[in-house]
């Protein structure tokens, strides 16, 4: 009797239920989209965790771990910086009080900009969405043991997902988050020690593993390590900057005090989860990884950098005992569920309403866009799951996703709600330079000789650097040569300054 597949299925079932339940309370798209707009603190606190924390943390953390030990963390230092910067707009942002970020980006930058933006986000977030449907797979692998193949898996939770978010949208999004928020961070912070003993200490994994992974920058990363843990460092920070799941949450808070308080206990649960997570993998490796070299430290097979993804999984079902074990695999379950719902919620919030609403069909019956809308849930779903089955790494899919978004909204965006001096055309050239960069270098990435292509990276250099120096270079110099904004413009996100 295999006990964590069954109190796995049983909660999902539960949830499933929960989620029919709220279905029915969805009477139009306010509901649909954000909740109705009526989401307290704590509620709001545990559907930003859960947001956040994904399988970009439990599977391409354990990945980065895998392969450069401690250095993982700046992968989750760039959002912590950005979720304390992000306290000072969230009141704003709550106060503007829309759907999508392209409703802010129409307000400075005009309508091109929101559909260039529309289409830079979809691109991104079913990236996203594909590799949550990869790291579903693990799991059910993982927990099968074998039983169910990794690609039967990805299928299974592509499913799940999908029908999850097309049933009730952000109502059932954000209060499913709330018991999942409170398992992701109980369970880290229950497995930690168990896994820490067993690899015999601080001592132990000192013995054991590469010297390089307790560096703050592992030297065998990356042609160019500094730049490498840097550049995911800045991908995390900016997509967290400017990512329209965060703002869709504001916008469901009751109250624009409610949405600041809850990025203060937002920050906290983000960095003991993150911190925990990779302190996970890295001790799990003493255990789990097999090989060592003549020094007896363990050696990391660069040519299977997804089955690292697998550390913090395993460690749940070998190193921890069966009731912790359950918990801490139930947590990876929520977090793929979770950030798969609200990152398929997202783009189809743009279809609908950047797009159908706001150029097709302005006088939408509202019963019909919640209809329409669970219609491109599956389409983009679909989309998804083919991306998933095509993937070799879940933590460079992640880093793709994250910086093509990073680049070319989020330097537009917090100019739009903070630089007053941006103009309509310097935001258009900033998002249009940002996308067409990054998803040049990625295409060269496949055509180039492997070895002018180290880590992924073209020549070496990770691709966030030539594309964020095009965007924002556009956004400025464009802005400071052309005619600066009518005071006019400006009054709808500075009403007190304009």
């Amino acid at each position: 009797m295999n006990v964590y597949l069954y109190v796995i299925l049983a909660y999902l079932l539960v949830l499933m239920g929960f989620n029919f339940y709220r279905a029915r309370k969805v009477k139009d798209q306010e509901d649909f989209m954000v909740a109705g707009r009526s989401l307290s603190v704590w509620v709001m606190v545990f559907t930003l965790i859960c947001t956040w924390i994904g399988s970009g943390t439990f599977i391409a953390g354990a990945e980065f771990s895998y392969q450069a030990g401690f250095s993982a963390l700046w992968l989750a230092a760039g959002a912590w910086v950005g979720i304390i910067l992000i306290y000072f707009l969230a009141g704003k942002i709550r106060t503007f009080g829309q759907y999508t970020i392209g409703d802010i980006m129409e307000v400075r930058y005009g309508k091109v900009a929101r559909i260039a933006g529309a289409i830079a986000l979809i691109i991104s977030f079913v990236a996203i969405v594909s590799y949550q449907f990869v790291a579903g797979g693990f799991i059910l692998n993982v927990i099968t043991e074998g039983a169910i193949s990794a690609e039967l898996g990805t299928l299974l939770a592509a499913c799940f997902v999908i029908l999850f978010t097309a049933l009730a949208g952000m109502v059932a999004v954000a209060y499913t988050d709330l018991p999942n928020g409170i398992i992701i961070i109980l369970a880290c912070i229950v497995s930690l020690p168990f896994i820490y003993l067993k690899a015999g200490g601080w001592e132990g994994a000192m013995a054991a593993l590469p010297e390089g992974h307790f560096h703050a920058v592992n030297q065998a990363f990356g042609a160019h390590p500094t730049l490498k843990v840097i550049g995911y460092f800045l991908a995390t920070f900016l997509l967290l900057m400017g990512v329209q799941s965060m703002y869709q949450k504001f916008y469901s808070a009751r109250t624009p005090r409610d949405a600041k308080i809850s990025v203060i206990f937002w920050t906290i649960g983000t960095v003991v989860v993150e911190t925990v997570v990779v302190a996970i993998a890295v001790f799990a490796m003493v255990k789990l990884v097999g090989m060592t070299g003549a020094d007896g430290r363990l050696l990391i097979n660069p040519d299977v950098p997804k089955e690292g993804g697998k550390l913090v999984l395993l460690a749940a079902k070998n190193l921890v005992p069966l009731p912790v074990g359950v918990l801490l695999l139930a947590a990876a379950v929520v977090v793929v569920l979770s950030t798969g719902m609200n990152y398929l919620l997202s783009p189809t919030t743009n279809i609908m309403r950047d797009i159908y609403q706001r150029f097709i069909n302005p006088g939408a019956d509202q019963k019909k866009m919640v209809v329409f809308q669970r219609l491109w849930v599956v389409v983009l779903g679909v989309v998804a799951f083919f991306l998933a089955t095509q993937l070799k790494s879940v933590l460079n899919m992640a880093y793709f996703a994250y910086t093509i978004y990073g680049v070319s909204i989020t330097p537009a965006l917090i100019a739009a709600l903070a630089w007053k001096r941006a103009t309509k055309a310097g935001g258009l050239a900033s998002i249009i330079s940002g996308a067409v960069v990054c998803v040049v270098l990625k295409v060269l990435t496949y055509l180039l000789p492997a070895h002018l292509v180290p880590e992924g990276d073209p020549f070496g250099i990770p691709l966030i650097y030539p594309a964020l120096i095009v965007s924002v270079l556009a956004l400025v110099v464009v802005s400071l040569a052309t005619k600066a904004p009518e005071k006019a413009m400006l009054r709808e996100l500075f009403p007190d300054k304009a």
